[in-house]
């Protein structure tokens, strides 16, 4: 039995890997904004058989909070073998109309807050002999898309920091898994954030379209498990992740031709 700790855990791929890992009669913490979203997703866990289940609601772009949090978490069961780094925010708004304060909102909550946890939680899995950490990004982490200029810088500096955390602890059994959703059918994008700062509320048709959210959940778990360096989550729309690395100049024509939603 593992204990797993997963921020975003209200919904979208994090409360669908919370069912996941409660059906393997894992323990789990569960982590996002909202206390009362967590309670229902943990009465869920525990009907699907996790050996136990801890609500730990936090504010994430509050960083100053995240040494408590870390410690009240690893404290709660003494200690945790899997951290998933899921919680993330996105964005409909182009450049000129994308304010410096929607651009640190999001690199609070996408970016620095992992960032944190990360290190904050890393001397503790040293001590305990190894861990496994996993982190979301997106396939708007490897190349630039219209109407996401602070969301995929966000993702675009996760795997430098990741990536690197990888390298460098490695040899002391900290393993890293880099989660690249493309299109999975979650709400990310009604509750993207619009021009003034406020929820989109529009599912766009792309993502209507996109992987059932369990079908992503059970190929994450698994690549985790395993110890995969990076996993690819979606359809037909992560061909763009080639395209970008062998014809970069294709990737940009097409990066300009797709539809803003």
């Amino acid at each position: 039995m593992n204990t797993v700790w997963i921020t975003g855990a209200s919904s979208g791929i994090g409360e669908a890997c919370a069912y996941r890992y409660a059906t393997q009669g894992d323990q789990l913490i569960l982590t996002s904004s909202s206390r009362e979203r967590l309670e229902v997703v943990a009465e869920r866990c525990r009907q699907y058989g996790a050996g136990n289940v801890y609500v730990l609601p936090s504010d994430l772009s509050d960083l100053e909070g995240v040494g408590l949090l870390v410690r009240q978490a690893w404290d709660r069961f003494g200690g945790i073998d899997i951290l998933f780094l899921n919680a993330g925010i996105s964005q409909r708004t182009n450049v000129e109309d994308t304010t410096m304060d929607m651009v640190r909102q999001i690199m609070e909550i996408n970016y620095f807050a992992p960032v944190a946890i990360a290190k904050a939680i890393l001397p503790m899995m040293l001590s305990a002999g190894g861990g496994n950490i996993a982190v979301t990004t997106s396939i708007a982490g490897k190349f630039g898309f219209p109407l996401r200029c602070a969301y995929s810088s966000s993702k675009h500096a996760l795997y430098g920091f990741f990536e690197t955390l990888r390298a460098e602890y490695y040899d002391k059994y900290i393993r890293v898994t880099i989660v690249c959703p493309g299109r999975v059918r979650t709400n990310i994008s009604v509750r993207a954030l619009d021009k003034g700062g406020q929820p989109h509320g529009i599912m766009d048709p792309g993502q209507d379209k996109g992987m059932q959210v369990d079908v992503a959940a059970r190929k994450i778990v698994k690549a985790i498990r395993k110890g995969k360096r990076e996993i690819y989550i979606g359809r037909g729309e992560l061909i763009m992740v080639d395209i970008k690395r062998f014809f970069p100049g294709l990737c940009a024509w097409l990066a300009r031709r797709i539809k803003p939603t």
